[in-house]
């Protein structure tokens, strides 16, 4: 791995260690006291959690402290920790740091204390409407949303130019793939056999007018619709497809995560990418130790996510976190007190310009400091406007690790056979006749 991917990745994941100097710092003065202490179980970042919690922890007044435990690198993992200790009914589980699509499970075994009803205005009032929808279960707000993601379209502006791409347009991934072909260029995605595989199918089949499962308020594993086999799938699996066969998805498609893309977009095989906002800090970071050419940066735009169909409204994926409080954690009351602190408005804003991670409230993107440190907020914050969640199921992990196994590697996707046998192996999952 070269330095650059090195910094990078490491910018991105964060440093697991502020998270711990956090929890020290937080939880160190704690002995003897009798204040209650409630556990923040957060996922790595750049110590921007653990800062908040000891924000909230001296604005409280001595009703509460905030420690926080840090959860594994990759959201699967986070997952699995968590619902071990729940399913013991583990009480030091207070607030957790939750990867949207994990909210449904979680809520469909008990595990979460629904928002009590004097939040739900407060905690949903100009919030962005999928992170809302992502935090509800059945119509009831099971979670808070905290702070959201998105993937933009980025794009090299001289590419574009050359291929006669206006940008300032929608534009679709057919348009994309055939001016990067004609440049001979790359589309960067996010072709692993990983999480992100399902979130650009997920966003493909979305931007098509579909949906992965059709009735994601459904109990029973044996009752999960899906919409995998229609005309949205197909049209997704019609994309990938033509990926692969013009070849700008470049030899290590189906190796491509988030930062690989990356690394691939600033090369000089660079034309057009989706990914993360992360991808601007990151470039300017480099830029700065010098690892990057300032012309990178110079030559990279953004834009909305690319559509599917001209006339159709993309739905760009929706990322971040949401903030749950354990079933049985000893102080749900006070554990609601503090997200009510951690996910102000301003400290979203803190957050984000902290650690790069967008708010869910939008106005916290009017912030002075978010629209001069991060140029690509205004779009980040109209992508997050029509963004689309992956599907809001219980049985979620078992869709995901469906579609990662039946949509790849992406060069063996075809529209006349992909959606239709995905569809069928994800529900023999669901009935338990197959295993992944």
């Amino acid at each position: 791995m070269t330095h650059t991917a090195r910094k990078q990745r490491s910018w991105r994941r964060g440093l697991a260690g502020f998270a711990l100097l956090g929890l020290l710092g937080v939880s160190g003065c704690s002995g003897g006291s009798a204040t209650p202490t409630l556990t923040w179980y957060i996922n790595p970042d750049n110590g921007g959690q653990a800062t908040i919690a000891q924000q909230c922890t001296a604005e409280a007044d001595g009703a509460y402290r905030i420690s926080t435990s840090l959860l594994p690198n990759d959201a699967p993992s986070q997952r699995e920790q968590l619902i071990r200790r729940l399913a013991s009914q583990d009480s030091s589980i207070d607030i957790m740091s939750l990867d949207p699509v994990y909210v449904a499970e979680m809520a469909n075994a008990d595990y979460l204390t629904p928002v009590p009803e004097k939040y739900v205005n407060e905690f949903t009032d100009g919030v962005i409407p999928s992170s809302v929808e992502s935090s509800t279960r059945q119509d009831e707000l099971v979670a808070t949303p905290f702070w959201a993601n998105t993937q933009l379209l980025w794009y090299r502006k001289s590419v574009a130019e050359a291929a006669g791409l206006d940008m300032s347009k929608p534009v679709t991934w057919d348009q994309i793939i055939e001016a990067a072909a004609s440049q001979d260029k790359r589309v960067g995605v996010q072709g692993i056999r990983a999480e992100s595989l399902t979130v650009w199918v997920n966003a493909m089949i979305e931007s098509a007018g579909g949906q992965i499962v059709t009735n994601p308020d459904s109990d029973g594993a044996d009752e999960v619709e899906l919409g995998i086999d229609s005309e949205a799938g197909r049209s997704a699996a019609a994309i990938m497809e033509k990926i692969g066969s013009t070849g700008v998805g470049g030899p290590q498609l189906s190796n491509l995560d988030e930062n690989a893309a990356m690394l691939e977009f600033q090369s000089e095989n660079g034309g057009f990418m989706v990914n993360w906002p992360f991808i601007y800090p990151a470039t300017k970071a480099a830029v700065e130790d010098g690892s990057l050419d300032a012309s990178v940066l110079d030559d990279i735009g953004w834009t909305l996510y690319p559509r599917v169909d001209a006339n159709q409204e993309s739905r760009p994926p929706l990322g971040g976190i949401n903030l749950g409080v354990g079933a049985f954690s000893k102080y749900p009351e006070l554990a609601y007190q503090a997200v009510q602190c951690i996910r102000a408005p301003e400290k979203q804003a803190a957050y984000f310009l902290s650690d790069g991670n967008a708010p869910s409230n939008l106005a916290a993107f009017d912030d002075p400091a978010v629209v001069k440190e991060f140029p690509v907020a205004p779009t980040v914050a109209e992508s997050l406007k029509v963004s689309a969640a992956r599907p809001l199921t219980p049985y979620y992990n078992e869709v995901t690790g469906g579609i990662q196994k039946s949509w790849h590697p992406p060069g063996s996707v075809s529209p006349e056979s992909t959606p239709a046998r995905s569809q069928a192996f994800i529900l023999e999952i669901l009935k338990g006749e197959r295993l992944l």
